[in-house]
């Protein structure tokens, strides 16, 4: 059922202008942090449940995971799409001047304080993504609502704020090799120029990955690897989907300080958990599976979404104006994948998704 009281909508719409002022990236770092806070909170009410022999539910869980970290206030689909719509809104009326390296409107680090116009965007996107959740939620889609939402509110942003959806590639979709020459567009004329980076902001890469430190198939293959044999394991030991996830989102505080070369993971531990709980059947204890199978499952799903959210951002980030998410795409693919794997009786059922039929 779709929860549309005024007190949530409002609360959505702060949660998105908080996310425009602080910024999209701190605010999803902030979304990690909760998510560990919330998911160890949980662990300990359970651990004290079983030795005091009560029911969880009469403990007083913190809660922080479903109403803090995934709700109005730390919502991916809330805070971090306001601060990516924010941008691309703050980018047009040239509020942003900065040394970022590909187009402004793609800085997700930068935290707009207290411009009441681009915080106002910021809670306009925050309610939207809130409905767009609570939307596919009431309609039980076989996918994480929440990185759905994020995804559509980027492709929102980009038409209300007259973008391209997907960008105009110069020389392909897929093809990386411009970035890898250093040849830039001359985007003051209109055209490649295909020449060394001239002075001036308009000068912009004829191609802009979204991780230069993680773009090439082998590498990002090779990580979805380690890291979903890393989140299913996670998973498996502390009966926790969603602590991996956390834990990864809660890393990128490095990445936003500046660390070179750090990696973003979270949408490769969040589907490979999820898969490990997938693996049982609803009331079956996940340690009577063997932990070689689910470091293997776990790997195999790690792969698959570290190389579909590849596959996304060549074609809707690499080329486009603003930021369009590549792990949220891959999270929706990789929650798809295992209510689909379960639908045709791969898993006996789909864990926190709902099952496809």
């Amino acid at each position: 059922m779709i929860d549309l009281s005024a007190g949530m909508v409002i609360a959505a719409f702060a949660g998105g202008a908080f996310g425009a002022a602080i910024g999209g990236l701190p605010a999803f770092i902030f979304t990690g942090i909760l998510v560990i806070a919330g998911e160890t909170g949980t662990l300990a009410t359970k651990a004290v449940a079983s030795v005091v022999s009560v029911d969880p539910s009469q403990l007083t869980a913190l809660g922080l995971t479903n109403s803090i970290a995934f709700g109005p206030v730390f919502g991916p689909h809330i805070s971090f799409a306001a601060g990516a719509a924010a941008s691309a809104y703050a980018s047009k009326k040239g509020y942003m001047d900065t040394d970022f390296d590909y187009h402004e409107a793609k800085d997700i680090n930068y935290a707009f304080g207290t411009k009441p116009d681009v915080l106002a965007v910021g809670g306009l996107f925050g309610v939207a993504g809130y409905l767009m959740a609570q939307t596919m939620t009431a309609f039980a889609a076989p996918w994480d609502p929440v990185a759905m939402a994020v995804v559509l509110s980027a492709a929102l942003h980009r038409v209300a704020f007259g973008y391209d959806v997907v960008g105009q590639p110069a020389e392909g979709w897929l093809n990386m090799q411009p970035f890898e020459e250093d040849r830039f567009r001359n985007t003051a004329q209109g055209v490649t120029d295909g020449g060394q980076r001239q002075s001036g902001p308009l000068n912009r890469l004829i191609v802009e990955p979204w991780l230069p430190q993680q773009y090439r198939w082998t590498n990002v293959g090779f990580l979805g690897l380690i890291v979903g044999v890393l989140g299913a394991y996670i998973g498996y030991a502390t009966g926790s989907v969603y602590l991996g996830f956390g834990i990864s989102a809660a890393s990128l505080i490095f990445l936003s300080i500046g660390i070179e070369n750090f990696p973003v993971t979270h949408h490769i531990t969040l589907p490979s958990s999820t898969a490990v709980f997938a693996m049982v059947p609803q009331g079956t204890p996940i340690g009577s599976v063997p932990l070689a199978r689910v470091v293997l499952v776990g790997a195999a799903i790690g792969i698959a979404c570290a190389l579909f959210g590849e596959l996304f951002q060549r074609v809707f980030y690499a080329h486009g104006d603003t930021h369009f998410d590549p792990p949220a795409a891959a999270i929706v693919f990789g929650t798809f994948l295992v209510a689909l794997l379960s639908a045709i009786g791969v898993f006996p059922q789909s864990s926190w998704v709902p099952p496809l039929w």
